[in-house]
């Protein structure tokens, strides 16, 4: 399906007319029209960008970009998309790198979890340091961030080869990652050791899918 007709079809899936679709993107009806008849094949990235969010999928989705469509939410309808649930992240390998053969399963969630172009993915946990919140098997679902507000249930990455998942506690002179379960220690790193191994954060958790076992 070529751009315009995706674009058409999910316009028409969101009751939206040619007219209201150009009054959103401050263009004009016929220029909607050029768009979707193929008339106008070379539009403006910022413009796709506009377009995806306003008609809630990725840019691209609408593009048809397979590089990263991997790594990025499967649109099933308007309403549901599958998110890739990955083992473990490979040391130092940015999340948009992640490869197929990493991927475990995928589960399905609310495709308003992803508007606005927002990145989901899953871990599958591993352990029981944050138990009894999460547990050994439970899939999480992570918003692709770079940073999160103090208290947050993160996937945080240190030193580009390990990937963990604490409570991420902010303070003045750096960050504790916090395991929930008292069995663990917390790990607690400087603001220069934030800066210089790395300490990062990869996603903040939106939802955890558990499978309960007779």
């Amino acid at each position: 399906m070529e751009l315009g007709e995706k674009i058409k079809l999910l316009r028409e899936e969101k009751n939206l007319s040619q007219e209201d679709l150009a009054k959103k993107l401050n263009v004009a009806r016929q220029t909607i029209f050029k768009y979707e008849t193929g008339i106008v094949t070379n539009i403006p990235l910022s413009k796709i960008k506009e377009i995806a969010n306003i008609l809630g999928v990725q840019p691209s989705y609408l593009c048809g970009w397979q590089d990263i469509s991997n790594v990025e939410p499967l649109h099933l309808n308007r309403n549901v998309i599958k998110v890739p649930i990955y083992g473990e992240i490979p040391a130092g390998v940015p999340i948009e790198m992640i490869e197929d053969d990493f991927i475990e399963e995928y589960e399905e969630v609310d495709a308003d979890l992803a508007r606005g172009g927002k990145v989901l993915f899953g871990l599958k946990i591993k352990g029981d340091s944050m138990y009894p919140e999460f547990r050994n098997g439970d899939n999480v679902i992570f918003q692709k961030v770079d940073t999160c507000e103090n208290g947050d249930y993160c996937a945080v990455s240190i030193n580009g080869t390990e990937c963990t998942f604490k409570k991420v506690i902010r303070k003045e002179n750096g960050i504790t990652l916090m395991p929930l379960n008292s069995a663990y220690e917390p790990m607690f790193y400087t603001n220069q050791e934030i800066a210089e191994l790395p300490i990062s954060i990869l996603g903040v958790v939106i939802e955890v899918r558990r499978t309960y076992k007779r």
